[in-house]
């Protein structure tokens, strides 16, 4: 939005709630601010204010001091109380001149007065200014955001695999030793799961590097589909996958793996009848801790092992033990 639109929005979209309980204000205020190109809507006592607050959503509240019940200085006290309306700028209308009773208002939340009998320039003036700053404050909190955004994008991008969207190598090794921390303080076990994509060169010098892409993200997204939201599954280089199962024993990481296997052997694939084996498959080794290893380095080596004794027995296999 451009600086002109901002200064047109100050005048012909802004909303002002005008809060009185004396029809012949309202009226008078109403004529002001209309005839300024102010959207206006009107509430006869505090209570009523506060339902309309979350119907209209003003840009700013013209807020009588002295209503019956719930009076102008309770009432402001509610709304910048309030997650959704502590932002919108009060203004209260007062006949009351005394520091004392200003000073009331300013502890009860008031941005800023205006005296009865008020002067129309001065009422304009002051809507004016305290729209033009809760404009502001609404440009830097959508700046706050976006930049919020983009920090967890970025905190994202850093620990995920740009193909496939699963975690990258980085943030498997990272994750897998915390959760050995955890596994050893509170004497759990977890299964690491390590599988190669079948012949995959073959498929990739034969039909190209997008097409070995389309390959990686639909096996990445098998995997995704069919593990727990506790499970971490990361690409740990070409065409080998890691996943880390808490709290898993061998016996359930095997029924997992299997499942897995039989998924992507079952998948359709572009073009998979040229594979040595007629499709696409993937081989799959198992380690568990602290069975198999106490230490990242050693519970992947030890699923690596299995994982290349399942290639070397045929492929399409999921191994679990020496």
């Amino acid at each position: 939005m451009s600086s002109e639109e901002k200064k047109m929005k100050l005048s012909s979209n802004a909303k002002v709630l005008i809060v009185d309980d004396i029809p012949a204000n309202i009226q008078l205020l109403q004529t002001f601010l209309k005839m300024a190109g102010y959207i206006t809507d009107t509430a006869i006592n505090g209570a009523e204010a506060l339902k309309k607050v979350d119907s209209f959503n003003p840009d700013l509240i013209l807020l009588d001091v002295m209503m019956p019940k719930m009076d102008g200085l309770e009432t402001c006290s509610v709304l910048k109380s309030r997650e959704n309306t502590h932002h919108i700028p009060v203004i209260m209308v007062t006949a009351l001149n005394e520091i004392e009773d200003k000073i009331k208002g300013i502890e009860s939340g008031a941005d800023d007065f205006i005296s009865k009998p008020f002067n129309k320039l001065e009422l304009l003036a002051r809507v004016k200014s305290l729209l033009r700053i809760k404009s502001l404050h609404d440009e830097l909190a959508e700046k706050v955001k976006l930049l919020e955004q983009a920090k967890e994008r970025l905190g994202e991008l850093a620990v995920t695999d740009g193909l496939t969207g699963l975690y990258n190598y980085r943030y498997f090794k990272e994750y897998i030793t915390r959760e050995i921390r955890r596994a050893k303080r509170h004497h759990l076990f977890f299964s690491l799961i390590m599988s190669d994509i079948d012949y995959f060169k073959n498929y990739n010098d034969t039909h190209g590097h997008l097409a070995g892409d389309e390959v990686l993200k639909t096996i990445a997204q098998l995997m995704v589909s069919n593990i727990r939201s506790i499970d971490v599954a990361a690409r740990y280089g070409g065409e080998e996958f890691a996943l880390v199962l808490p709290e898993t024993n061998k016996d359930s990481a095997r029924f997992v793996a299997k499942k897995l296997s039989g998924l992507v052997e079952n998948q359709k694939f572009p073009k998979e009848e040229t594979q040595p084996n007629k499709r696409i498959t993937i081989s799959m080794g198992i380690a568990t801790f602290p069975d198999n290893g106490q230490s990242a380095d050693e519970l992947i080596k030890c699923a690596d092992q299995r994982l290349y004794r399942a290639k070397a027995e045929g492929r399409n296999k999921v191994i679990d033990c020496d």
